[in-house]
């Protein structure tokens, strides 16, 4: 099928009221519509929003309102099926091509998106940017592409990933096809570097408050033994959460700490097999008062309301980490909590990492500059809340009362 003639226009009333209903979605968040205004008149956008502020509709309203198929690039498959399956739950045709799916059923999706009977279509960047599927991609109706977790293009970022750099072919290949990309991590640097390598410079931008201001910030002194730690599991017991850990060792050493205390938890790193991973993100949607024990693996694809702590045993390797983990919380809006457990050999620990590390030169400067903006946040005298804001542009009016800074003066 050619390339249709989409009509791109300012959305009307009327439209938008038919797709919040279709969504079952009563009212629009923040920062959506401006997203979508942008994407429905053909125009590219950039949106940096937080955690939970809704960013999936932002792309997936104005791929139902258009004719054509919007190409969704996820960085994770179960990312991408949970986004189909709540999609399919609601009537909205959908469908996903990935590495984990019978050859049959990746073939069935692309053919009903060539013949205009799937308003979304999702792909991983690995899958999407090989050169067969970039001349495949002309033979599909593509109405609008959005790119999620886009601060992974950027070499600054602190997910880096060099088939996500390559998005930016996508501007060649379809020149007049609005692009959204989005992302809740993304500092100065990596903003410029985002416009420059998928847009080819200046964009539209919608950027909302990082502020979550449901969160609890704490930063607490780490104690041998996992003192702290196990005293901060005990306060949060019959509780959903995450105790993120540098390494898989640590993952299953807590665990195993968690369960010897009569709770239920489970270890999760790169190392397990994917069907078991699978089974553990499931287990812990499904059910309440699970603690995973995780390594970063555990991240972009949670879909979990209720996750009521996020604890860090070990030191994030930058701020840009920390902001995104601690997001799994609180994602209902009810009060929840983000702890950091901080000690001086977590420091040392990381510098070693990155000075072993295979990197260039350069790499080696952006990962030892963000370590050290951790640690200042880590180590900060007043309000938490106010630090963290400020490493993204963004000024707090007034310290919040609301992290361990604020209400021990530390």
């Amino acid at each position: 099928m050619a390339q249709p003639a989409v009509q791109y226009a300012p959305p009307h009333a009327d439209s938008l009221e038919e797709g919040l209903a279709a969504f079952g979605v009563a009212a629009f968040r923040p920062g959506q519509r401006r997203v979508i205004g942008h994407l429905m008149r053909g125009e590219d956008v950039l949106a940096l929003m937080p955690t939970g502020a809704g960013k999936s509709l932002c792309y997936q309203l104005p791929a139902y309102l258009l004719s054509g198929v919007a190409i969704v690039v996820s960085p994770l498959i179960a990312l991408m099926e949970n986004q189909v399956q709540s999609l399919h739950a609601r009537g909205i045709r959908a469908g996903m091509i990935h590495s984990g799916r019978d050859r049959a059923q990746n073939i069935a999706d692309w053919t009903a998106a060539r013949e205009g009977q799937l308003d979304l279509l999702y792909m991983s960047p690995e899958r999407l940017m090989t050169g067969r599927m970039l001349s495949a991609l002309r033979s599909l109706p593509v109405t609008l592409i959005a790119v999620d977790e886009a601060h992974c293009i950027s070499q600054w970022g602190h997910q880096f990933r060099a088939d996500y750099r390559q998005l930016g072919q996508l501007r060649t290949v379809f020149p007049k096809i609005p692009i959204a990309a989005f992302t809740a991590t993304a500092d100065r640097d990596t903003e410029a570097d985002i416009k420059a390598a998928l847009f080819g410079g200046e964009v539209a931008r919608v950027r909302l408050s990082l502020d979550r201001p449901n969160l609890f910030l704490g930063v607490h002194d780490k104690t041998p033994r996992d003192g702290k730690l196990h005293s901060l599991l005990a306060w949060h017991r019959g509780e959903s959460g995450i105790v993120y850990c540098r390494t898989r060792r640590g993952t299953e050493a807590v665990a195993r700490q968690i369960e010897a205390s009569g709770r239920r938890a489970f270890a999760y790193h790169a190392g397990l097999p994917e069907t078991e991973r699978l089974e553990i993100l499931n287990a812990f949607t499904e059910r309440r008062g699970l603690v995973i024990a995780a390594t970063v693996a555990f991240g972009m694809g949670i879909d979990k309301p209720d996750i009521r702590f996020v604890i860090h045993r070990d030191l994030p390797s930058s701020l840009e980490a920390y902001y995104q983990e601690i997001g799994r919380a609180g994602r209902d809006g009810a009060p929840a909590k983000a702890h950091l457990l901080y000690g001086r050999g977590d420091v040392i620990a990381r510098r070693r990492l990155i000075e072993n590390s295979e990197a260039d030169s350069l790499v080696k400067q952006a990962e030892t500059r963000r370590l050290g903006t951790m640690v200042d946040f880590a180590e900060t005298v007043g309000c938490h809340r106010m630090a963290l804001l400020a490493h993204f542009g963004e000024r707090s009016p007034a310290p919040c009362g609301r992290c361990t800074g604020c209400r021990e003066g530390r």
